[in-house]
């Protein structure tokens, strides 16, 4: 066994893409020019559901300066395939019908994006108008109108012990996902039984970078420079659906400027490479905020559960069926589906769990993934409902969540791996910072909540690959994308740890698919639990080939010997390795590579067939004020944490925290797309869509970074770019009941809904205004809580 030099892991180091982007110079796919790049624009349906009877481009073509017009006629004669996970029904651009406002129905691609704008203002287009089903409700009613005359061609995934999978089981639903365990006859033991139904709100991901993507398809090659998180995903959808050979695609990504889940698999870029091709010029897409809205969303949902319990609230049994909104097309649902239904158990032990979860097509914008994957929606409805439980017993709430946790390594489930995190330290810790238990003012509640979600990906395989020069500088190769989470920052630390070299000489290259080892994608919060496991082994190996190296040219045996800034050290000796490596491959030097390689083994006793990699916790304690005479809460004091194992980088863990709750805060109180009964977005741009500002934060804001030490990633470590998310909403909601004793059971927690519900209890004589829908009560509070401050 070699030695590593105790030095370089620091957890306070500067980010090593902070230079780039506080000068300016970092490279982001809208900052890719290529020679004779022509700039596309798309036009996008004015229907949420019609037949297309024509399309006439004639006048577009005819603009000076248009070089190429697209529309479903190409895509047929260019026999581009439908996309997606799953299922593949999403084509490129709209065939014989529209299935959402705002899908894209022609494109076109000129010198300037003002001659492109002026050409889709002359295609005429013809519809022929069908029955629209814009909400859950609608799509399942037995009358509704099919989004699919035919079903789509796809797969159910291969599952284990409890768990399958089904498509199109009924009308309108594009997938199911089912699991059960236990004793079926637990809900005949319970004392008591509680039904209870949440609805969740559907957020936008409102990245600060738009879709974007150079596409050029000369030479018979693709080269894509894209926003996406999912490269090699990308590369093999891109393939497929245009029938090229993978080592025909190459892909290239720099850095993103956020995603939450938004730039995964095929975007825009089938769009731009059909303009290239036609043209025969690269081609530069990129979509404004406002597409953005209409090209992916959250899903909502409607959550009920039933949940059996003792009268000292022991939790016995949970049977829960989830309807989530897929909008028009399948996209990630049946994914976002197998998740929603595995986490909706939450961090509890149960004698008998039974979920069924149900993607549901409307004719909205498609949902696909988005930070917490399923399980923003399970916490809002379990956590939300194990307060209500408590209250009917009468057991305090913090004590009711002690005495169901489960313990640090009890199995989630059975067949899965352990619980990584102790649960309640963590739940004990954020009750203590927020002062849990003691008086509170008028007017004033707490409420307690903890997310909880398999982390790391299911069956996800990553590579990497280290090199190192003769004089010391280090190449790491690993398609882990920076997203803005620190995964570039944090991966370099952990080579520079292994090889006690300084941070500053660890170079991360941007991605090119065409070299970098295979990931499957910067998701499910695996940077530091998957790919740097992948990483530190890769590091490892190369650092035994260079002392391996080293014992032979000192004739010595490699346990001898300490690696330490690409010198080796033999007791009080110091040999610089440079000269070493020069005196045996002559001047031009060499360089030592290793890979490294991690992936969680298949497992069919595992429900999902493979155990997770590791649990992803959030904590959170809020403080609300609710105003009685105008339904307005405001949250006086936040405390979040995470369980970051052991920290790779202090900024980084923080910033996860803190950014994942205060989405959380967007989603509890103002956050949702809006969609009419015609299933047009009536929210789709910054000033109609309400999302946190600076004076929304509560005064009082913390976020803690736990290092419980349990974690599978280097030096302990675990993800954490999503358990911050999780718990807000519902903290927020029982801190609400905790204050007005009001229970809101549908996102997001409105003054509106607020007074109704206060209202109803009779804690108000006077009827609240008449309002048409929560979209305009959600800007009338924009506006009263500006006047406040």
């Amino acid at each position: 066994m070699t030695r590593v030099a105790p030095v370089a892991h620091d957890p306070d180091a500067t980010r090593v893409d902070a230079p780039e982007k506080t000068t300016g110079t970092a490279c982001y796919a809208a900052d890719v020019v290529l020679p004779g790049m022509l700039h596309a624009k798309v036009l996008r349906s004015a229907r949420a559901h019609a037949r297309l009877l024509g399309i006439d481009v004639t006048l577009a073509r005819q603009v000076p300066g248009v070089r190429a017009v697209v529309t479903g006629q190409e895509v047929r004669q260019a026999q581009v395939a439908p996309h997606g996970y799953f299922i593949k029904d999403r084509p490129a651009l709209a065939l014989d019908k529209v299935r959402f406002e705002g899908e894209i129905i022609a494109a076109v691609a000129a010198d300037s994006e003002a001659a492109a704008v002026r050409a889709l203002e002359l295609i005429v287009v013809e519809y022929e108008d069908l029955a629209v089903v814009a909400s859950i409700d609608a799509a399942l009613d037995a009358a509704a109108p099919a989004l699919f005359e035919s079903p789509p061609q796809g797969h159910v995934p291969a599952y284990g012990a409890g768990a399958s999978g089904r498509m199109q089981p009924a009308k309108n639903v594009c997938f199911e996902f089912d699991y059960t365990t236990g004793d079926a006859a637990a809900f005949s033991r319970c004392d008591h039984v509680f039904e209870d139904e949440f609805r969740f709100s559907r957020m936008q991901h409102f990245t600060l970078e738009p879709f974007v993507c150079v596409a050029d398809a000369a030479n018979g090659r693709f080269q894509v420079w894209s926003s996406t998180h999912t490269p090699f995903v990308l590369r093999r959808e891109l393939a497929r659906i245009f029938g090229m050979p993978e080592n025909a695609v190459t892909v290239h990504v720099g850095l993103v400027g956020g995603s939450f889940g938004s730039k995964s698999s095929c975007r825009n870029e089938p769009v731009a490479l059909l303009l290239s091709r036609l043209s025969g010029r690269p081609v530069r897409l990129c979509m404004t905020l406002e597409e953005g809205f209409r090209t992916s969303s959250q899903h909502g949902a409607v959550l009920r559960l039933k949940t059996g319990v003792m009268r000292d609230g022991r939790l016995v049994a949970r049977s829960s069926e989830i309807y989530l909104d897929s909008g028009a097309y399948s996209d990630a649902s049946p994914l976002v589906a197998e998740k929603a239904g595995y986490r909706i158990p939450g961090p509890y032990r149960w004698d008998f769990i039974e979920t069924r979860c149900m993607c549901v097509m409307t004719n909205t914008t498609p949902a696909g993934a988005f930070r917490g994957f399923g399980a923003s929606q399970a916490t809002w409805a379990s956590e939300s409902q194990v307060d209500m439980i408590a209250r009917r017993l009468g057991i305090d709430p913090f004590q009711m969540r002690a005495r169901n946790l489960l313990q640090l390594g009890q199995p989630f489930v059975p067949g899965e791996s352990g619980v990584d995190s102790d649960l309640l330290q963590g739940l004990q810790l954020v009750a203590d910072e927020i002062g849990y238990g003691q008086p509170r003012l008028p007017g004033h509640g707490i409420g307690l909540a903890i997310g909880f979600k398999d982390g790391g990906g299911v069956n996800k395989p990553a590579q990497a690959r280290v090199k190192v020069s003769a004089n010391g500088d280090v190449f790491l190769h690993c398609a882990t994308v920076e997203i803005g989470q620190g995964a570039r920052t944090a991966l370099s630390q952990v080579v520079a740890t292994v090889l006690a070299t300084p941070l500053r000489r660890v170079y991360c290259p941007p991605v090119d698919t065409d070299y970098a080892p295979f990931d499957q994608g910067t998701n499910a919060s695996s940077g530091i639990a998957v790919m740097g496991q992948a990483v530190a082994q890769a590091a490892s190996r190369l650092k035994d080939q260079v002392l391996a190296f080293a014992a032979e040219q000192l004739a010595c045996a490699a346990h001898e010997l300490l690696l330490d800034d690409w010198t080796v050290r033999r007791g009080d000796e110091v040999f610089p390795l440079a000269p070493l490596i020069v005196r045996q491959f002559g001047g031009t030097g060499f360089e030592f590579t290793a890979d490294g390689f991690s992936k969680a083994a298949r497992d069919h006793g595992a429900p999902l067939e493979a155990k997770s990699v590791f649990w992803e916790i959030g904590w959170a304690a809020a403080e609300v004020a609710v105003d009685r005479e105008t339904g307005l809460v405001k949250v006086t004091r936040l405390v979040v944490s995470g369980d970051a194992g052991r920290v790779i980088n202090t900024l980084a863990c923080k910033g996860q925290d803190q950014g994942a709750a205060v989405m959380g805060l967007g989603q509890a109180l103002f956050e949702g797309l809006a969609f009419d009964a015609d299933g047009v977005l009536v929210n789709t741009d910054p000033l109609d869509y309400r999302v946190p500002l600076a004076e929304d934060l509560p005064a009082s804001f913390l976020a803690i970074t736990q290092e419980q030490g349990h974690g599978p990633g280097p030096f302990g470590s675990k993800g954490m770019g999503e358990g911050g998310m999780l718990p807000v909403a519902s903290a927020i909601a029982n801190a609400i009941e905790d204050a007005a004793g009001v229970r809101i059971t549908a996102l997001p927690l409105t003054p509106l809904r607020v007074l109704e519900a206060l209202v109803a209890a009779g804690s108000k004589t006077q009827q609240p205004v008449d309002k048409d829908n929560w979209l305009v009560d959600n800007q009338a509070d924009t506006t009263t809580t500006r006047e406040r401050a």
